[in-house]
């Protein structure tokens, strides 16, 4: 067995296989399929200050290779997270990132207020949701609007770190990760969904109520991979890399381009063992290369 530990900002993952926020719930449905501790991490459903109900129905619609989702941070609120799902998490023997949004920049540092005084190992800041009215991508698609609510967030969370989700739908990502990375992001994460839109041709109308959504699967992967990889070069904190990855290769081919650890989305919707059959197909990846540490590939891609 080849060795799949990393250290992101200082945590250590037994694995570099995180659960992405909005596919993995608190996790209650997916323990009953298999023990939470065989994750690297899982980062949870987004979570905002007060419960929200999220979008109108229909808000799921199939691409080819891919899906569209307009859910809109459908969550519980930020007190009863705290109250009842966050301790359950901490119990699972594997890294927590508290996935967290806001509408306006002052929700999230209250929410990150919260939350610095719990057990949670890390905080993922969203500014990068596509399907919401207030706040999401809106703050992700500014250089200064993004540094600056990382800059207030990180204020209030001096003991955790602060890893900030970034979005694909901007005109150049690294500018928006040197932005977050001044303003003092211990890592990001990337690419959060693309947007996209489906049309039904009988009724002439979108699919989605909401319109719009978040593309996501095997079709973004390649978009993925390529932002990983500039922001990787463009940054000295570490990248946790997202976006279509679906198989053990993606996962390698992704920390080949310079993340230091993967979460796994779309593909657990199709399979719901996506995340062990990863993790098992990494292992063996790397037994069959002998190549001792996961660590070693990160960032290894070569240059023509």
């Amino acid at each position: 067995m080849s060795d799949l530990s990393v250290n992101v900002c200082g945590v250590n993952f037994k694995n570099p296989i995180i659960p992405a926020s909005g596919v993995f719930g608190y996790g209650r449905e997916y323990e009953e399929l298999f023990p939470l501790s065989a994750l690297g991490g899982i980062a949870t459903k987004g979570t905002t200050i007060t419960r929200r109900n999220g979008n109108p129905s229909p808000r799921i619609a199939e691409t080819p290779s891919g899906m569209l989702n307009s859910v809109g941070l459908q969550n519980p609120g930020i007190d009863k997270f705290i109250d009842t799902e966050l301790p359950n998490l901490l119990k699972k023997n594997t890294v927590i990132l508290a996935n967290i949004a806001g509408s306006t920049i002052d929700e999230c540092v209250k929410i990150a207020e919260k939350l610095s005084s719990t057990d949670v190992h890390m905080i993922e800041l969203n500014i990068s949701c596509p399907n919401v009215k207030q706040g999401g991508a809106a703050f992700g698609t500014c250089p200064e609007t993004a540094g600056e609510i990382t800059r207030k967030v990180k204020n209030v969370l001096p003991d955790k770190p602060l890893v900030v989700k970034l979005s694909p739908n901007v005109t150049n990502i690294t500018d928006i990760a040197k932005s977050v990375e001044a303003g003092g992001a211990d890592a990001v994460s990337l690419i959060n969904t693309v947007l996209g839109m489906r049309i039904d041709i009988n009724t002439g109308r979108p699919i989605l109520k909401n319109n719009v959504g978040g593309m996501s699967g095997p079709a973004v992967f390649p978009l993925a991979v390529r932002m990983v990889w500039q922001t990787a070069n463009a940054v000295k904190i570490p990248v946790i890399g997202m976006g279509g990855v679906s198989s053990g290769k993606d996962a390698i081919e992704m920390m080949m381009a310079g993340a230091s650890a993967i979460q796994v989305g779309a593909a657990i919707f199709t399979d719901p063992f996506a995340p062990i059959k990863i993790i098992q197909e990494m292992n063996d990846f790397l037994d069959t290369k002998k190549i001792k540490s996961i660590s070693d590939i990160i960032g290894s891609v070569k240059p023509w």
